[in-house]
């Protein structure tokens, strides 16, 4: 299954190239070499080329894009080499002339030397957000109880891998329960209500009897995080869900938040939630969201996704159909399904303006 158990398991080949720092074209690497054997060769065939010399400096510069300070210096030492050989029709450079590309030479190896530490240390940081969001939300596993999960994340702000959507699929004493959400702003800023409202969710999803006990502890959470500060404006959106011991039927609160998607029998509907204000802002707890039961059929499929799904918009300004789009890739496998509407995204170009997070729940009634 090539979706995510949670967001970091699904890393596509750019994704993994981005987090090492994704490496330069083939063809810029092989330039500087291919420069270096070309103007070698023309200029040991025939004399009447030694006017392409004056290409070699570019080798050094041109080596420093794609190779390390070693490599660099090697490159530059050959130039050094061909301009002195006597069959290459290269060793009668002006004195200036040779010392210009000898000095071009070492102050590559120097930009070289520096871009490494650079990129070494971008690596550094890069593992380090790789870490912090994989403590925030862990990847999710295949399957939680009678429920199989599959799940998307793509950070809108460009440079992170965290942003301000969120999921988590538990199993507790009351039954799967899976939340998912979007917290005010995107990017780093986020991270800080992202990881309180996963804890509050977490703990709640083991100790409330019910759906709108959690959504109420959440809000909580997040009225005591603001307390006290000035202009906190702190609120979420989310939809809580809790499948029953059988997976055969599914509760659903919905705090603000888009509402799940069922595919049912090759159709998509939207879920008729009742409304409720986003957590927050203080009326969740004055009043209780109303917890909506759906009956499951046994090959139905629950997708959540954020706004950033929701809202992508085309050149038009319209917004993306997700219901009729789901529809139209209803024979796509449950784990495949948030990459098959990524790449639709894109196929049909709609852009993304916001963190993008999908959430696929197949339940799986036990066998009579």
């Amino acid at each position: 299954m090539r979706s995510v158990r949670g967001w970091s398991s699904r890393r596509t080949r750019e994704e993994r190239g981005w987090l090492r720092g994704a490496p330069p074209p083939r063809w810029v690497r092989v330039l500087p070499v291919l420069l270096l054997v070309v103007v070698t060769a023309a200029t040991t065939a025939t004399p009447h080329a030694h006017d392409l010399g004056f290409l070699l400096g570019a080798i050094p510069p041109l080596a420093v894009l794609s190779y390390g300070p070693l490599a660099t210096a090697a490159l530059g030492g050959l130039v050094i080499v061909a301009l002195n050989l006597p069959f290459t029709h290269l060793d009668r450079p002006g004195n200036t002339d040779l010392l210009t590309i000898a000095f071009v030479a070492v102050l590559s190896v120097f930009v070289a030397f520096v871009r490494s530490r650079r990129d070494a240390q971008l690596d550094t940081e890069r593992a380090i957000s790789d870490a912090v969001q994989r403590a925030v939300m862990p990847p999710l596993p295949e399957r939680v109880g009678p429920v199989g999960c599959a799940g998307f994340y793509r950070a809108a702000q460009d440079g992170t891998l965290v942003g301000g959507d969120f999921f988590d699929v538990r199993d507790g004493p009351h039954g799967v329960r899976a939340v998912l959400g979007d917290v005010q702003g995107h990017g780093l800023s986020a991270v800080t209500t992202v990881v309180s409202l996963l804890g509050a969710f977490r703990e709640a999803a083991l100790d409330q009897p019910d759906l709108e006990s959690v959504a109420a502890r959440m809000d909580r959470r997040l009225g005591v995080d603001s307390a006290g500060v000035r202009h906190a404006e702190l609120f979420a959106t989310a939809v809580l869900l809790e499948f029953s011991g059988d997976a055969r039927t599914v509760r659903v609160v919905g705090c603000g938040h888009p509402p799940p998607v069922l595919l049912h029998e090759g159709r998509a509907l939207e879920l008729a939630v009742p409304p409720c204000p986003p957590l927050g802002i203080g009326l969740v707890g004055m009043d209780r969201p109303k917890e909506v039961t759906v009956t499951l059929g046994p090959r139905d499929r629950l997708l959540l996704a954020s706004d950033g799904v929701w809202e992508a918009r085309d050149a038009a300004d319209t917004f993306y159909p997700l219901p009729e789009r789901l529809a139209a890739l209803a024979a796509t496998a449950s784990g495949e399904l948030p990459d098959a509407v990524w790449a639709d995204l894109h196929r049909m170009r709609y852009a993304v303006r916001d963190d993008a997070t999908m959430l696929v729940l197949t339940p799986t009634p036990p066998v009579p």
